[in-house]
C-alpha cells in the first residue's frame, strides 16, 4: 500500500522525487518540479506533479531556514551546506505552491478524500513558511 498522508511528504509521489533530489548536487531538482507545476498551468495538472513541486518548495523552505517539522532525513541532509534561495526561487515556490491550491487532481483527491481541511492547513503553513 502506498504512502498517504496530509504531510506534504506523506505520498509516494514526494517520497519518490526525494531521489532525484538527492542525485542532484545544486537546486536543478527543485526548480525542475516547481516548473513542471507553473510551466503547465494551463493544463489540468496531475497529482504525482503537484506532489513533487510541493515536496520541492517544502525544499526551497527548509533552505531558507524555516524547514516543516517533518522533513524527512533524506532531504535534511541534502540542505546541509547548500545556499540560501535567492528571491527568484522563493518566488517560484510561492507560485507553484498557489497553483496546485488553485486548480489540480491533487486538490481534488483531498477533496473526495473529505480532508481537504487539514490538507489545505498543511499547505498553507508551507506558505507562510515561504514568506
Amino acid at each position: 500500500m502506498g504512502a498517504w498522508g496530509h504531510g506534504n511528504f506523506d505520498n509516494d509521489d514526494a517520497l519518490d522525487w526525494i531521489y532525484e533530489l538527492q542525485e542532484a548536487l545544486d537546486t536543478s531538482a527543485v526548480v525542475a518540479a516547481l516548473a513542471r507545476v507553473i510551466d503547465e498551468s494551463a493544463d489540468y495538472l496531475e497529482a504525482p506533479e503537484c506532489s513533487s513541486a510541493l515536496a520541492a518548495a517544502e525544499v526551497v523552505a527548509a533552505l531558507n531556514g524555516k524547514p516543516a517539522s517533518s522533513l524527512p532525513e533524506e532531504v535534511t541532509t541534502w540542505i546541509k551546506g547548500k545556499a540560501k534561495p535567492d528571491s527568484a526561487l522563493l518566488a517560484k515556490a510561492r507560485r507553484a505552491v498557489d497553483t496546485v491550491l488553485d486548480d489540480s487532481e491533487l486538490k481534488d483527491l483531498w477533496k473526495v478524500d473529505e480532508d481537504l481541511g487539514a490538507w489545505g492547513q498543511t499547505v498553507e503553513d508551507l506558505k507562510v513558511r515561504l514568506s
